[in-house]
């Protein structure tokens, strides 16, 4: 990285030892129109039927999109580009669509028109795995699919939304998902939820919910719990028939301790999980109430032993 990225430090160090806004700006805006002449070189009919130009090598696409990331974060704007960018997100090598996926996370909302050319890049990185695939393929795809969940979550937007959560939906739920890509798909849905509260419907969704709650991943169990709080959030009732699944995990950690040593913290097993599911279960208060209420057949009551032996 540091030898690619030589370009970009002496960028960086320019703008650092700029003694005043005014000089700062000037190195910006010449460097600016440097790319945009570097993304054009060679006029309109020299360029690939996206726009992106067909005479960058790899390192100078990356060069120069790692600037133009480096500007917007500075608050420059940032209005062209975009055809190189989601070149990068197109790249099969995992150097090229990382930095693609970056730029694209931050340089393009939701609403842009350019994100129509890549949703069809963002589903072939999001499809499941083959029982065939091998191991090497396996770990790239594993890499594709989180920068591409990522992305998503960042960018969001109805269109994004509306053409992918049923990917997200599949790839969090699919046997074939690694741990760390569940995670960031549990994630990258609650922050679809979150943008379009109806997206997910609540009692067809609820039993996934209790297939992911039995996974024995504490990673996986947090990230499903902050994607359950949201949805029951919304829709409370529709959730309740989850309290069991969430008190038999409560029980786990706070009197067996069953929890993996990386996940310890000062002896206590997974405090961010124990906040979670008691922040789920006080949205049903019969659930940790000495009778529970009119005898409620979710779990009423179920989860007062172990509230009563977290603050005793």
């Amino acid at each position: 990285m540091a030898s690619q990225a030589r370009g970009l430090q002496n960028f960086i160090s320019d703008l650092r030892n700029a003694k005043s806004k005014d000089e700062e700006i000037k190195r910006v805006e010449k460097e600016l129109a440097n790319i945009r002449k570097k993304f054009t070189a060679g006029g309109p009919s020299k360029l690939n039927a996206d726009g992106s130009n067909p005479t960058l090598s790899s390192y100078q696409r990356k060069k120069y999109v790692w600037k133009l990331v480096y500007i917007h974060v500075l608050g420059y704007e940032v209005d062209f580009g975009h055809s190189e960018v989601l070149a990068l997100v197109r790249s099969s090598k995992y150097a090229e669509k990382q930095v693609g996926y970056v730029a694209l996370s931050l340089l393009l909302r939701g609403g842009d028109p350019a994100i129509g050319a890549v949703l069809s890049t963002i589903k072939q990185d999001l499809a499941p795995l083959s029982p065939s695939t091998k191991k090497k393929d396996e770990a790239t795809a594993d890499v594709a699919q989180a920068l591409a969940l990522c992305s998503i979550a960042n960018i969001s937007g109805l269109e994004l939304i509306q053409s992918l959560h049923v990917e997200v939906q599949h790839i969090l739920l699919s046997k074939s998902s690694t741990p760390c890509v569940r995670k960031k798909a549990a994630l990258c849905l609650l922050r679809l939820v979150r943008t379009s509260p109806n997206l997910v419907a609540g009692r067809e969704f609820a039993p996934h919910v209790a297939q992911l709650l039995q996974d024995r991943h504490l990673g996986v169990l947090t990230s499903t719990m902050s994607l359950l709080n949201g949805l029951a959030g919304q829709h409370t009732a529709e959730y309740e028939t989850l309290i069991p699944y969430v008190v038999h995990i409560l029980g786990m950690l706070v009197l067996k301790k069953a929890c993996a040593r990386e996940y310890l913290y000062y002896r206590t097993p997974s405090p961010w999980l124990q906040i979670k599911l008691l922040k789920f279960l006080q949205l049903y208060p019969h659930a940790i109430s000495p009778d529970g209420a009119n005898g409620s057949a979710n779990g009423g009551g179920a989860a007062k032993p172990y509230v009563s032996q977290l603050t005793s």
